[in-house]
């Protein structure tokens, strides 16, 4: 039985690997992945910073940039965008063969850009027109100056992975830049909104981290009940959100005109408190226009063990309850998801900021 072909063609959740490397690339390991049943691929800062610290598979390409005075931040874009070329060459037959539902890869706008609309609206036009490919997907986050950008990119006919989405409010202000700006696109008559995929990612994992400690730290019996429940109960609340917001006479018109759902995405599925199934955050989220992006260690768990089961949309009252217990035993969830989009923020910053001070030391040494 291979799950993540029956992930998808018996529940229509697409799964697609949460990691890039290069040698995912030259070894033929990534078209293996795909051939086993993944459908796409994201990437985020921190991926790279491993994938270019942690290996000398990118130092002839770095040396040859450095000897042709190429700046620091410019080598860094040259040798991401190198790996995301790659991964788009092997999943564009499935592009293909899916009538543009799958086969994306993902590249996020430089991190330093979270809180800068104009910034992340020239970054990501720029990143999408120099990579030109139709199963290149932007990713932008979620933050309040992202949303603009995001609703902009959209009604340019351009593909965007909304990143970063830690709230239930959040997630409905993404929904309506996606419906937004696909209306701006399809004001003109001849476009095709057909070619405009998106996904809007919610950091399932991270949520649960966040909260049981929270809960750990209140330490009633009522709170302690409710450790490890939240992070599933708000995706199926956001389900539930996506189902009504991609239904009736406005989505109506523009699905007449070819427009996508914007599919919800489940990221950071792979389960940090080893007392929970280490499939946890794949098998309590399983439905339909749902995709989930795993890391290596989660997509072998899955492929191994995973639970097959339509359960997005399964307990929908239990998700309800135990969402809307969490106030009541002192669990403020504006707080929660305003820290855990600062931490997002910050983290993918970082891993930016660190490989740029790693590469600039390196050009240092080649240049004597």
């Amino acid at each position: 039985m291979n799950r993540l072909v029956r992930l998808y063609e018996d529940f229509g959740q697409s799964p697609w690997l949460d990691n890039l490397k290069r040698g995912f690339i030259t070894s033929g390991a990534l078209a293996s992945v795909r051939d086993r049943g993944v459908r796409g691929l994201t990437s985020n800062p921190t991926i790279f910073q491993k994938a270019i610290q942690g290996s000398p598979e990118y130092d002839d390409q770095f040396r040859g940039l450095v000897a042709a005075g190429t700046s620091t931040i410019d080598c860094y874009w040259a040798l991401v965008l190198d790996d995301i070329r790659g991964a788009l060459d092997v999943f564009a037959p499935l592009h293909k063969s899916s009538s543009g539902i799958d086969g994306y890869v993902s590249v996020e706008v430089d991190p330093g850009l979270a809180h800068d609309t104009d910034g992340t609206i020239s970054a990501a036009r720029h990143l999408d027109t120099v990579v030109n490919r139709p199963n290149l997907m932007v990713k932008v986050p979620a933050t309040v100056e992202g949303l603009a950008a995001i609703e902009q990119m959209i009604s340019e006919g351009r593909s965007i992975n909304v990143t970063l989405i830690f709230s239930l409010d959040r997630y409905e202000r993404v929904m309506e830049a996606y419906l937004s700006g696909l209306e701006t696109f399809a004001k003109d008559p001849a476009v095709d909104l057909s070619a405009v995929a998106s996904v809007a990612s919610f950091f399932i994992s991270r949520v649960d981290s966040e909260v049981d400690a929270r809960l750990d730290a209140i330490g009633t019996d009522d709170a302690l009940a409710l450790r490890g429940r939240a992070a599933v109960a708000q995706g199926k609340l956001a389900y539930e959100l996506f189902t009504k917001a991609f239904s009736g006479p406005r989505w109506e018109r523009l699905a007449a005109r070819g427009a996508r759902v914007q599919r919800p995405l489940w990221a950071s599925t792979s389960t940090k408190n080893p007392a929970y199934p280490d499939t946890l955050y794949v098998d309590e989220l399983i439905g339909p226009h749902t995709v989930n992006t795993l890391p290596d260690a989660t997509l072998e768990a899955f492929a191994d063990h995973g639970n097959l089961a339509r359960t997005v949309d399964a307990g929908l009252d239990l998700a309800h309850q135990a969402w809307s217990s969490l106030p009541t035993v002192g669990i403020d969830l504006d707080e929660v998801a305003a820290k855990l989009e600062r931490e997002g923020v910050l983290s993918f910053q970082k891993s930016f900021t660190d490989l740029l001070e790693v590469l600039d030391a390196k050009a240092a040494e080649l240049r004597g």
